[in-house]
């Protein structure tokens, strides 16, 4: 964590250094374990054997909170080329479908398999640091890319920062007027839940750098590297937001924010939030900073 110091405060003051891994398998071994917490991603499968002229091994392979197949490949401390294999096992998931909708079959169910969001692949490379060259770079690529840096503080702590993240081109906005989520409802929604749909959508993209939408059938989705907030699509009176803030920390307003822990629905998050104007947007604003804070 370039810049940041953290100090234990138990017994007067007392710095905590942060340190690489021993070795780069204990950084997978522990994201591997615990990858849904920690990159709100669903573990499938460990040092997957690609079969392919030149071979290769992909570190972890998992499916992400909207379906997205992801790559992760870890590195102990700098390594440049990090980013080109991980990008050289992206081209063959690609063209290997059949066989990730086999593991998703094996591990997760018929369901998850055909479900799988292809339009959205995504690669996260783990390492304990990146240039600005390494920045740059993934800024040129057409694929969905993020940095992610760890450092360990003493025997029981370690952190997670996202250095770049970036949309894959086939996820960026088009050209012309900003839209927000995709009005797919049934019936159709009036002008002003269609304006409202596009200050919700600027609301939640610039809640800080890294910020990336993900376009599903039923929901549009926010994330760093987890969701932080879910979007279906406008209906005639109201939108509706799922966020992953905790509601047993939220004032439950009636009418207007709703704890839907255990219950279904589409998008992810337990905080349901019911918006009809431009005021419930701002009523919004502060829980929107608390999911973005936690995700």
């Amino acid at each position: 964590m370039v810049g940041l110091r953290l100090f234990n405060v138990k017994s007067g003051v007392t710095e905590v250094v942060p340190r690489l891994a021993q070795v780069e398998a204990d950084v997978q071994g522990l994201v591997e374990a615990h990858m849904e917490t920690m990159l709100g991603v669903r573990f499938l499968a460990s040092e997957y054997v690609i079969d392919c002229v030149d071979g290769g091994r992909i570190d972890s392979l998992g499916l992400d909170e909207n379906g997205a197949p992801v790559i992760v490949e870890y590195k102990r401390g700098t390594d440049a080329g990090v980013i080109n294999q991980g990008l050289y096992y992206m081209a063959w998931l690609t063209n290997h479908k059949d066989a990730v909708r086999a593991l998703v079959r094996d591990r997760l169910g018929v369901r998850a398999a055909s479900q799988i969001l292809w339009s959205a692949p995504r690669l996260i490379c783990v390492a304990g640091d990146f240039t600005r060259y390494d920045a740059h770079a993934v800024r040129q690529h057409r694929r969905s890319i993020d940095l992610v840096r760890y450092r360990y503080y003493g025997s029981d702590h370690i952190g997670l920062e996202t250095v770049a993240s970036v949309t894959g081109q086939s996820l960026a906005p088009r050209r012309g007027r900003r839209r927000g989520p995709e009005l797919t409802a049934v019936r159709r929604p009036d002008g002003a839940m269609t304006e409202l749909a596009v200050a919700v959508d600027e609301a939640l993209t610039g809640l800080g750098a890294g910020v990336t939408r993900v376009q599903r059938k039923q929901y549009a989705a926010y994330q760093r590297l987890r969701n932080f907030a879910c979007v279906l699509a406008p209906q005639q009176t109201k939108i509706v937001v799922y966020l992953k803030a905790d509601p047993q920390e939220v004032d439950i307003v009636a009418g207007f924010t709703r704890d839907v822990t255990g219950l279904g629905h589409h998008g992810t998050g337990d905080l349901e939030l019911r918006l009809r104007s431009e005021r419930d947007l701002e009523r919004a604003l502060d829980l929107f900073r608390l999911s973005y804070a936690v995700a």
